[in-house]
């Protein structure tokens, strides 16, 4: 009787993935939507505004670390005074009107998604930005927040990447461990969040190159290129 019983537990359902891989948390903005010409006008127009003239090398540091990051790192870094909430909110505004209508998935997002629900798997949506940036961002591409299990924010999590806090939330809400899920991620500081959770990790070199991205177990292009691999552990 025992082994009759091991036997039923072992035994595919269909369009089941039978590897360790159960859940692929996605990063946002370089994974699911390139965003960052618009977040960085809308940062350089509010900093404007406020009578500070900034570049776009000035927003580099900071990528992938969620706007308070994004935003208070620039301030910080020529000594300018900065008010989280009130400046973010006007970030947000103006980046709602100059991003509508112009963002578009990346390559193989969609491909990738469904590549993913034919296996089996659970996917989160775990990105530093605030719950209106994300929204707008899955809107604007035309991805359906009711196609993942989980949408985790920045504002969800204390501590923003590199610390793995956001991706540790995501796999507890989903109800996996760290070691059955795969990151995806663009940002250097996303890759090492995801080691130190204890996840493996698929880098696209849409933010950064493959020398910064070399902690990463795959590095891909984007996701059209995704190697079979890290969908098959």
């Amino acid at each position: 009787m025992p082994e009759l019983c091991l036997f039923r537990l072992i035994l595919p359902d269909a369009g089941f993935n039978m590897g360790m891989i159960k859940g692929v948390l996605f990063d946002m903005d370089g994974v699911l939507v390139d965003s960052e010409e618009f977040i960085c006008r809308a940062g350089i127009e509010m900093f404007r505004e406020k009578g500070l003239t900034v570049d776009r090398d000035d927003f580099k540091p900071f990528t992938g670390m969620g706007e308070n990051r994004y935003l208070g790192g620039v301030a910080e870094k020529y000594g300018f005074p900065f008010d989280i909430e009130r400046d973010k909110a006007r970030t947000y505004e103006i980046y709602n009107d100059i991003a509508h209508g112009r963002l578009n998935a990346l390559p193989g997002v969609f491909d990738f998604i469904e590549k993913c629900r034919s296996l089996g798997l659970k996917m989160a949506v775990a990105s530093s930005a605030d719950e209106i940036k994300v929204m707008i961002n899955l809107r604007e591409i035309g991805l359906q927040p009711s196609l993942f299990n989980v949408i985790i924010n920045g504002q969800q999590v204390e501590r923003k990447k590199p610390f793995p806090d956001i991706f540790l939330r995501a796999s507890d809400e989903i109800r996996l461990v760290p070691g059955q899920c795969l990151v995806v991620e663009d940002a250097v500081s996303g890759v090492r969040a995801a080691r130190e959770a204890g996840c493996r990790c698929l880098a696209l070199t849409t933010s950064f190159d493959r020398g910064q991205l070399r902690d990463a177990d795959w590095i891909a292009k984007d996701l059209s290129e995704a190697p079979d691999e890290c969908l098959n552990w």
